[in-house]
This record gives C-alpha cells, structure tokens and sequence, in this order.
C-alpha cells in the first residue's frame, strides 16, 4: 500500500529538510547556467527560517519526508510573489509541482486581496517555463543578470470577479 503526498503549511521543523531538498534541486539549475554560486545553493539555514516566519511557505510530504516546497509573499499592491518551487527529482513529472503552484495560489489568495501572481525563472529552465505557462501565466520582462542568465519574468493577472446587477 503506498502513502499519498499531502501538502500543508511548512513548519520550524522543516527548515533543515527545505535546505537540504533546496540544494538537491537547484543542482541541475547550477549546471544548466555554470554557476554554482546561485543563491539557492548559499541560502544560510537562518535565512530559511526567517523565510518560514516572514511569508507562506508550503511544503508536501511523502510520510515524514519534505519531497516539495514552496514560498510566497503578498505584497501592498495586491501582487503575490511566488519562489522556489522545488520538487525532488524523483517525485518529479507527476503533476505535484502543478499541486504546490495552485495550493500556494489558494493560501496567498487567503491572506488578502491578490491582483497578480508573479514569478520568475531562468530563460533555459524549459519544463519550469512549460509549467508555468500550463498554469495560465505569461513572460511579462526579462532582466539579464549576467552573460549566462536572463530571468524572465512570468505573471497571471486575476481577473476581477463580475457582479450580476440586480433590478
């Protein structure tokens, strides 16, 4: 009988397995640009932590085991923005990334009023970009960072609920 993933908020006790996972993950990222000094492989564990009482950050498990996370902040101006979405390999491909990306969605929309979700990716992390684009967002800049790596910049507009007007 296997074990389902289950997604919930990420907790203090997590921050030394999202560290970990983290660097796991942006392994490929590092190689894919040739540069092993990203900020998600330098990320301190304090930082993490701060990350854990300062915004939403979700986690998915595979029994005990953090297998996914993601984080977000809402801004003043209604823009929420979401970052490090990372899957371990081996639970890749299976839709869960898609999962964590609505669920953080759903809780930042919670929180307050969300105009716009934003993210950002690097211009040759193809099936991040796919991803994205599946879930209804679209390159809106690009920034160059340096001559290895432009970000681009991804975002979904929400549109306005309409009100039926009543006579």
């Amino acid at each position: 009988m296997g074990m389902s993933v289950t997604i919930s908020a990420a907790t203090e006790q997590d921050a030394e397995q999202i560290l970990k996972l983290q660097y796991l993950c942006y392994q490929r990222e590092a190689e894919l640009y040739g540069d092993y000094s990203i900020e998600p492989l330098t990320q301190p564990l304090d930082s993490i932590r701060a990350e854990l009482s300062g915004g939403s950050v979700l986690v998915a498990r595979l029994g005990d085991e953090v297998v996914a996370s993601v984080r977000g902040t809402l801004g003043a101006d209604g823009t929420a923005h979401i970052n490090k979405l990372i899957v371990h390999p081996r639970m890749q491909r299976h839709g869960l990334g898609g999962r964590l990306l609505a669920a953080i969605e759903e809780r930042l929309g919670s929180i307050g009023t969300v105009k716009r979700y934003q993210l950002f990716s690097g211009h040759r992390s193809d099936h991040n970009l796919r991803l994205y684009r599946k879930h209804g967002y679209a390159p809106v800049g690009s920034e160059q960072v340096d001559e290895r790596l432009t970000l681009v910049t991804l975002s979904k507009t929400i549109e306005a609920p309409a009100f039926a007007a009543s006579a």
